[in-house]
């Protein structure tokens, strides 16, 4: 996820400071790693930079002074770039779980202790509990709406890691004899 971006189209929206930002991030995107404050003011710094940015003005509230940040017509014209862009679909098909099964294999075949089905299994154990808790997150009362969506697309991605693990977990011998004799 673009933080540059994201931080670009919560400026849309009108001027804001970055503690602002940071806290409309985190509720809008519930399922994301949460942003930094430190993250926010360095994005700011090149949004302004960059000219996409600039600082309205600065107010103290009762509280530290804030500055406050507007999205430029040059932000805008980006952002709208950014959100016309398709993203690619998965460029590379690997992950993780994939490598750490191959590298299993390897390891095991040179003598290590790795145990490719065993790894498989823990990794489906680690997943399915992840799943019990997204699934908690969505059906909790007072849900809202962003955090059910997000919480079905990880569910989608971790379903589809499930069913693959299942299919390896299926091929483990013939991947283990194929990956042997290269």
């Amino acid at each position: 996820m673009s933080t540059r971006h994201v931080l670009l189209g919560l400026l849309a929206a009108g001027p804001s400071h970055g503690y602002d930002l940071k806290r409309r991030h985190d509720a809008r995107f519930p399922q994301a790693r949460p942003l930094a404050y430190g993250q926010v003011y360095t994005t700011l710094q090149r949004l302004v930079r960059d000219g996409l940015a600039e600082v309205e003005g600065t107010d103290a509230d009762g509280g530290p002074e804030r500055t406050h940040y507007r999205a430029t017509g040059k932000g805008s014209v980006e952002l709208a770039h950014w959100l016309a862009e398709i993203a690619p679909p998965a460029p590379f098909i690997t992950s993780d779980i994939f490598a750490k099964v191959v590298v299993a294999i390897l390891a095991e075949a040179a003598g290590e202790t790795a145990d490719p089905a065993a790894y498989l299994r823990a990794q489906r154990t680690a997943h399915m509990a992840r799943m019990r808790e997204l699934t908690a997150l969505k059906t909790a009362p007072g849900a809202d709406l962003a955090t059910v969506l997000s919480a079905d697309y990880a569910l989608s991605h971790l379903d589809a890691d499930l069913r693959w693990m299942t299919t390896t977990a299926g091929r483990l011998a013939a991947l283990t004899e194929e990956i042997r004799n290269v």
